[in-house]
């Protein structure tokens, strides 16, 4: 099977879209992100039409696997960012909780303080991206698009953006192991 002939391509494309449709979306739950996976596989197979060899196997077997390992990588990176945002907000939110005591509001201002003097450290491109990431509630592919930036630019500014604030505060790394 020849996948850098683009009748064959479509062929596949149309014979087995439903399928990897289907095994990303039983891992993400989420038809938009199921629909990034879908495009992702066949962009790939597009890019890479070589890496498929059929004397391994046939090619659905090989699109799901395609899909269900980006899919789960999607998924983790959703589990890690809900983490890391989680303790984002916990520890810049302002206001006292009214059952805190004095040690544990003082801790959570030193860290909130750390934290804000890391952000300040941070290339503006990065914090951006954190800003409107953790604070804004803006998904990778939202930042993108306001920054008119690639989403693999976007991403890696989340990510390296957090690397420096784990390296600066290490209360958040401490949290994140």
């Amino acid at each position: 099977m020849d996948l850098s002939d683009p009748h064959t391509y479509a062929r596949v494309f149309e014979q087995h879209e439903r399928g990897v449709y289907a095994a990303a979306l039983r891992i993400l739950g989420s038809p938009a992100q199921a629909h990034d996976v879908v495009q992702d596989v066949f962009l790939r197979v597009w890019r890479r039409p070589e890496a498929f060899d059929a004397r391994r196997g046939d090619i659905a077997t090989y699109l799901r696997l395609m899909a269900r390992s980006r899919a789960l990588d999607l998924w983790r990176e959703g589990q890690a960012a809900g983490r890391a945002s989680d303790r984002l907000k916990l520890v810049v939110e302002t206001g006292p909780d009214a059952q805190e005591s004095p040690a544990v509001e003082a801790e959570r201002d030193a860290t909130r303080e750390t934290v804000i003097a890391a952000l300040k450290t941070l290339p503006e491109a990065q914090r951006d991206a954190l800003v409107l990431a953790y604070w804004g509630g803006l998904t990778a592919n939202e930042i993108a698009d306001r920054e008119q930036v690639p989403l693999g630019t976007a991403k890696s500014r989340l990510r390296l953006g957090l690397a420096r604030l784990r390296q600066e505060c290490p209360a958040l790394a401490h949290e994140a192991a």
